[in-house]
């Protein structure tokens, strides 16, 4: 990272950060070129790991790329009020980047996982069991392997 001064290398400042994303794009590994998808997501931790959940269709594009390769690079940011500076315009924010695995969540992680992904969007008590659209619901986590943050707040 060029700019250290503006690195985040607490890893709970980081998760802090992760959680006030609204959406995270993942950038899988494609054949002739990456290919980013934003996703709805949730954030948990498993043993000293943190895991992204996100869901999607049985098929398609992204489930044939994860089948392919499942190492992807995940972001999320979030953008303050620009600020006029003497240098010129100067945007705050804060940012992470993360890199991981992705697999299928397991039949005991489904719900927990789902239930991750509604809270992170303030709806923590609803009934997930009771979706139709769930038996059509593929649940996948990103093991992160690393995680880094950056941010420019005003001073």
């Amino acid at each position: 990272m060029r700019r250290t001064d503006r690195e985040i290398k607490d890893t709970e400042e980081i998760l802090k950060v992760l959680k006030k994303c609204d959406t995270l794009s993942i950038g899988f590994n494609g054949q002739d070129y990456p290919y980013v998808v934003p996703v709805s997501f949730g954030v948990a931790r498993q043993d000293n790991s943190v895991v992204i959940y996100f869901h999607g269709a049985k098929q398609g594009k992204k489930i044939d790329m994860i089948a392919d390769n499942p190492k992807v690079c995940v972001e999320g940011h979030i953008f303050y009020k620009a600020e006029p500076t003497q240098h010129g315009i100067t945007t705050r924010y804060e940012s992470i980047i993360g890199f991981g695995i992705v697999e299928s969540a397991g039949e005991d992680e489904i719900i927990p996982g789902l239930e991750s992904i509604t809270s992170h969007y303030h709806y923590p008590d609803y009934p997930i069991e009771k979706c139709k659209g769930l038996p059509m619901t593929n649940v996948y986590k990103i093991i992160i392997n690393k995680l880094t943050g950056k941010r420019n707040l005003a001073e």
